[in-house]
């Protein structure tokens, strides 16, 4: 018999509940898709069974905060805004610091949280969320911004976590076929989640309320492990100051 037997292994404990850092959950997608709506559309269907906090993103205001706390949808003190001074995706791809550092705030003065929803300020089809800032990711496209967007592809249509294709109900009155649009969105991402979503469908409602429950699930148990989109494609910026009327700008 060794001299110093090994010690008996002792199964670890799991960390208290309090403890557990909150799912933190992008939201991306261009100017009008209806990504405020969707978190509001989040709270509603989960607010009574998670603890939720929001954090919005506006270049110069807090409209998209201002939104949801009329929308009653959570404890205003939960819904926070971060006003970027700069292009949208800058402050959730280039420099996370404020919005990092708004939702350990969050995550601090509401202890303990379960999911925390940050949305991006609108932007083009080529915003992605840096994995040192959300675990996850929701690109949202709708109905009215065309059925062929979906085809055009990108990071944050191609690779994030889900693809949600808003405003569904709308599609008879903007000539779009949601199904081929779907199908579309569905080969760009090679396989990855798809859901084709109105808040006037419960169906589809339930949908994306089991989605982030799954995913919730994953990340608690750490086999959620969070993916890089890659970075923005390169993309123009209007500048009336410039000799040629804008630049291209690259976040490679």
């Amino acid at each position: 018999m060794p001299e110093n037997p090994a010690p008996a292994l002792v199964p670890t404990a799991a960390p208290p509940e309090s403890s557990r850092r909150a799912l933190r959950l992008g939201i991306a997608g261009p100017v009008g898709t209806g990504k405020s709506s969707l978190i509001a559309l989040i709270c509603r269907a989960l607010g009574d069974e998670l603890r939720l906090g929001v954090i919005t993103n506006d270049i110069y205001t807090d409209e998209d905060a201002r939104f949801l706390r009329s929308a009653g949808v959570l404890d205003p003190e939960r819904i926070r805004a971060v006003e970027t001074g700069a292009c949208p995706h800058t402050a959730i791809r280039d420099d996370v610091t404020a919005n990092l550092l708004a939702t350990e705030d969050m995550e601090r003065d509401f202890a303990p949280l379960d999911t925390v929803l940050i949305e991006s300020g609108g932007d083009n089809l080529t915003a992605t969320f840096s994995p040192a800032l959300v675990d996850a990711q929701i690109f949202v496209l709708d109905v009215a911004g065309g059925g062929d967007v979906a085809r055009k592809g990108g990071p944050g249509i191609g690779r994030a976590d889900l693809l949600v294709v808003n405003k569904t109900d709308l599609a008879p009155y903007v000539g779009v076929d949601v199904e081929r649009m779907v199908a579309d969105a569905e080969e760009a991402r090679e396989g990855r989640a798809v859901l084709a979503l109105s808040r006037e469908d419960d169906q589809s409602v339930q949908a994306l309320r089991r989605w982030v429950l799954q995913v919730l699930a994953a990340h608690r148990s750490g086999e959620h492990i969070p993916q890089d989109p890659g970075p923005m494609a390169p993309h123009f910026h209007a500048d009336e100051e410039h000799p040629e009327g804008g630049y291209v700008h690259a976040h490679a």
